[in-house]
């Protein structure tokens, strides 16, 4: 019986020959992460559980990376920082990326960044294995083609103790996207296009596979952008069949063997979707769900206040490339908010050069605010002190993940997600902006 790509890496997992959708398994756990918000509770729970003077399952297996609500002044945010660098201490916790210097973030050699680029950039993403962290978007590592989901502190608690994890295995849904990329669209387009398609709870609990010969093209970031993404639709888990591209990533980050996985010729789909992205265009997600699809250009009365630039989905390298190729030689005419998800993203800024000028010049030159210290900042709304947080009921085109009332701060504050080149194009404009209007 032919298996998808998930069904093997947990039939593996689970040390059996075959897993079937619904069935539930205990599954050996390859990594964990957590980061400030949801790590002291799962410390918690661990403590609660196995003992106040109980050791983690294997040190070098879990990963802590304070990233959410770091560079700020609030006494119970900074305190959730302490307590992971306790726990760490205390476990001899291998990876634990600091922060202790909230004034200069530079000055700390140990911090990354936002933890899911962060994971794939410090080498702990590799194909065939299983990930389990305390968020949502954990699932953006599927796109180097292993299992990766979000759970909750208790199951992550269970995990520090153990190792192990029962779960019920999910229905696959692919995703066949072929076709050349229009040199308008970017991978934001296309999975803001399917969970239009779809709903915020068409994939629920299940996998969703993104195949065809667009998603071979793609970079390794902006299939990241794909696989973050799955959990808007509702999805168990986000994932992209390893192959070359995969390979030099991943081999240039990590000497720890892997074994990747392919799904089965004679594999059975829950569903099968196809895509001709030369037939898509520009698209947005409306207040306030990321299934409130709508063409780019049908927007083009919604004047806004801002826009923003950064996340996991979609403050990467390229997302920032990307930006610049719109940005360059124009002026904004909204404030534009610029969050790196890593120090290396930080770095890149001002040592990539996109035609003659780093990105940095680029975006000063323009007029956006300068780059902000990388984290998650307004993503996630957070503390009063918060960069970039929306505090008034204003209109953002963010390059982010989500759009609910509250996401980003203030309740009223309406939230155009889209891709950074809809982004770049809109703070150009003052209004929600085809980039087809700045790409020739």
């Amino acid at each position: 019986m032919g298996m998808t790509l998930t069904e093997k890496i947990l039939a593996k997992a689970s040390g059996q020959s075959v897993v079937e959708p619904g069935q539930n398994i205990w599954v050996d756990v390859d990594l964990l992460m957590t980061h400030d918000v949801c790590g002291p509770g799962t410390i918690g729970v661990f403590k609660r559980e196995f003992g106040a003077d109980a050791k983690v399952w294997d040190s070098e297996k879990i990963v802590l990376i304070p990233d959410h609500y770091i560079f700020t002044a609030d006494e119970r945010a900074n305190r959730n920082v302490d307590i992971l660098r306790d726990f760490a201490r205390e476990q001899g916790i291998k990876y634990f990326y600091d922060i202790t210097d909230k004034g200069n973030f530079k000055a700390n050699p140990d911090y990354k960044g936002v933890c899911h680029i962060a994971l794939a950039q410090e080498g702990h993403t590799r194909p065939g294995e299983v990930l389990f962290g305390t968020d949502s978007h954990t699932c953006n590592a599927g796109a180097f083609g292993q299992f990766a989901t979000g759970i909750g502190n208790t199951d992550a608690g269970f995990i520090m103790g153990t190792g192990k994890l029962l779960i019920k295995v999910p229905a696959t849904m692919r995703f066949v996207l072929n076709g050349e990329m229009p040199d308008y669209l970017l991978a934001k387009d296309l999975i803001l296009q399917i969970i239009g398609d779809i709903g915020v709870a068409g994939a629920t609990y299940r996998t969703m596979e993104f195949a065809g010969d667009t998603i071979e093209r793609l970079t390794m970031e902006e299939r990241m952008t794909l696989c973050n993404m799955a959990i808007e639709a509702g999805g168990k888990n986000g994932t992209i069949a390893a192959d070359k591209t995969t390979f030099d990533y991943v081999r240039s980050r990590s000497d720890k063997p892997f074994e990747a996985v392919y799904t089965d010729a004679d594999a059975k789909f829950y569903s099968d979707m196809s895509y001709n992205v030369a037939e898509l265009e520009p698209v947005v997600a409306q207040p306030h769900s990321p299934d409130n699809r709508a063409l780019a250009r049908e927007c083009s009365d919604v004047k806004i206040d801002r826009v923003y630039i950064g996340s996991c989905t979609g403050g990467k390298t390229t997302d920032f490339v990307n930006a610049a190729r719109i940005l360059k030689g124009q002026k904004v005419k909204v404030p534009t908010y610029l969050v790196p998800a890593t120090q290396k993203v930080y770095e890149d800024l001002f040592t990539y050069k996109y035609d003659g000028q780093t990105l940095s010049e680029i975006f000063l030159e323009s007029g956006c605010i300068e780059p902000a210290a990388p984290s998650c900042a307004a993503c996630l709304g957070g503390p009063k002190d918060t960069f970039g947080r929306m505090n008034s009921a204003e209109v953002c085109v963010s390059t982010t993940n989500r759009n609910f009332p509250g996401r980003m701060g203030e309740k009223t504050a309406q939230i155009y997600l889209a891709s950074p080149y809809t982004a770049a194009a809109s703070a150009l404009t003052g209004y929600v902006t085809d980039p087809r209007e700045f790409i020739g």
